[in-house]
């Protein structure tokens, strides 16, 4: 009778323990790699936005859309939830009203936010699942449009209107290069009102993606959030 190799119980646990340390070490690294893919989509989700609003305006006279009648109406009202900023970034109204130039409002999501720790797809949206980007220059709908805000106005208009702002979240932009557009959601540290559980916390960690009025988009770091 021929004796049958077969495994120790030390070679397997060997062997277990060889496979768990390779797990260790690989599984954060194919976090990163899903997490830097998520980004790179993000960012192509900016762009796509940006020339939406080109192709807008060259259909309305080189103008931004002012539909703040919208922004009011759309479900889930005005302002993500009580204590927010006398503001509301939510971008729901803008999907809809560029629909004719992206064919997609899944444009609209940051895909690092949904099942996130953040848990804003639906607490942000404005009427449409997972529409979930901000628009901080359209963020008010009063009778009166505000210097920092951009609705209805065109390029050249909005960016004189928001140095004679002097909003300090601004600054002084000298070209449309510099005027923020669209951003993937964040919770900048330095506003009390919003909860502390999810204050400093961003979609993409360090920083975000933002889309400029010139039309480019990149990555910036952002020390309002963290690390």
């Amino acid at each position: 009778m021929g004796r049958r190799d077969a495994f120790t119980l030390i070679e397997l646990l060997v062997v277990i323990a060889i496979i768990a340390i390779l797990a260790a070490i690989l599984f954060p690294v194919l976090a990163r790699a899903k997490e830097a893919a998520k980004k790179t989509t993000c960012l192509s989700n900016l762009r796509q936005i940006g020339t939406a609003f080109a192709l807008y305006g060259n259909d309305e006279d080189d103008r931004y859309p002012d539909r703040r009648d919208l922004k009011a109406s759309l479900p889930g009202g005005y302002k993500p939830w009580t204590g927010w900023p006398p503001s509301d970034p939510r971008a729901g109204w803008a999907a809809i009203v560029l629909e004719p130039y992206t064919k997609s409002s899944r444009i609209f999501a940051c895909p690092s936010i949904e099942g996130s720790r953040l848990g804003v797809s639906e607490r942000v949206s404005q009427g449409l699942r997972a529409t979930n980007l901000w628009l901080w220059r359209f963020d008010r709908m009063g009778a009166t449009v505000e210097l920092d805000n951009l609705w209805g106005k065109t390029p050249e208009q909005a960016l004189v209107d928001l140095v004679a702002a002097q909003n300090p979240q601004v600054g002084r932009p000298d070209s449309l290069a510099d005027v923020e557009l669209a951003v993937d959601p964040y919770f900048p540290k330095t506003i009390p009102s919003v909860p502390a559980e999810i204050r400093g916390w961003s979609a993409h960690t360090g920083g975000r993606n933002r889309l400029f009025a010139d039309g480019h988009a990149k990555y910036l770091r952002d020390i309002r959030t963290d690390p």
